[in-house]
């Protein structure tokens, strides 16, 4: 039995090459996700040196820059074993069909359609990046850059009790989402309070800056992009010091240090797939593609801001 994944096989270029089919359970894939950020500067070879052993996504082919098989959210019919007849998840690239370890897959919730289970992963990043910014029952939360991760995070503080939760991003299509989500929406932070928790999630320098001048004094900012080999400067004179801000950084690959004795990685993602019983994600969903059609497709869906999770049709 073969298998056929997608390819960075050179800057910009992506093809449908031969997947390793590996051993374990056989999962016939449905739907795979494109995670718009990370997969942008992967399929540009702009991935730093220094980077590239943390970047491996759990299951990819390939080194960077190129040929590489990446990719990290796919949901599929586990055909044989214990699992036979269930959707299931696994952090795997676009590949048409996949053996896995049974304990590298997650069983899909009954209330969680396959279609939107491709969000999962990046629920899980959301997760974790709420988790690392400690808001709260109560505080003004904003989120600077309404993409996928930033409106997947505005989401889950949008549930804290009394969470008072702004999104801002510059593209007007992204307000109803904000509002859906339960959220109040600005194209800039201009006039906002003082906020105690500041999310930064639009990749931009211009948007972090914005993110310094929202918090308000003691507050914490969490650095939610990857900038890639991109260097960003920040206003860190001015009243940096005298309202005593905090920047952290958060980022998927470790579960936060306060939680981390009690949650695995499994407990996690699985927590992410539960958090997607929520009928509002599914205008998340910015477009579907099919598998075969994918590689001219690609570059395009990489490079249009308007890109939030783009479903992948097997």
């Amino acid at each position: 039995m073969t298998a056929l994944a997608l390819w960075c096989v050179a800057e910009g270029l992506a093809e449908i090459c031969d997947g390793t089919l590996g051993d374990g359970v056989l999962v016939q894939t449905m739907f795979t996700g494109i995670s718009r950020g990370t997969e942008r500067l992967v399929l540009s070879g702009a991935v730093p040196a220094s980077e590239q052993n943390r970047m491996r996504a759990p299951f990819q082919e390939g080194d960077f820059p190129f040929p590489v098989k990446y990719g990290y959210a796919a949901v599929g019919r586990a055909v044989e074993g214990d699992l036979a007849g269930q959707a299931v998840f696994a952090l795997f690239p676009h590949q048409s069909r996949f053996r896995l370890p049974a304990n590298a897959l997650i069983p899909v919730p009954d209330a969680v359609p396959p279609e939107r289970a491709v969000l999962a992963a990046n629920m899980e990043t959301a997760l974790n990046i709420l988790w690392d910014s400690d808001a709260g029952a109560g505080d003004r939360i904003a989120i600077v850059g309404g993409g996928l991760v930033g409106l997947l995070v505005a989401s889950l503080a949008a549930r804290l009790p009394g969470a008072e939760v702004t999104v801002i991003d510059p593209l007007p299509a992204r307000e109803a989402l904000a509002r859906k989500l339960g959220c109040d929406f600005a194209a800039t932070g201009d006039g906002l309070p003082d906020q105690d928790v500041v999310i930064h999630a639009s990749a931009t320098q211009a948007g972090l800056v914005a993110a310094l001048h929202l918090a308000g004094p003691e507050a914490t900012i969490v650095e939610a992009s990857w900038h890639g080999q991109a260097q960003v400067a920040l206003p860190l004179g001015g009243a940096f010091h005298s309202r005593r801000l905090r920047v952290v950084s958060s980022q998927v690959g470790s579960v936060p240090p306060g939680r981390a004795p009690r949650w695995t990685y499994r407990r996690r993602l699985s927590k992410a797939l539960a958090l997607l019983a929520d009928d509002r994600l599914d205008g998340l969903v910015s477009g579907e593609t099919a598998f075969t059609d994918l590689p001219a497709a690609y570059p395009g869906i990489l490079s249009d801001p308007a890109t939030l999770c783009h479903r992948v049709r097997y």
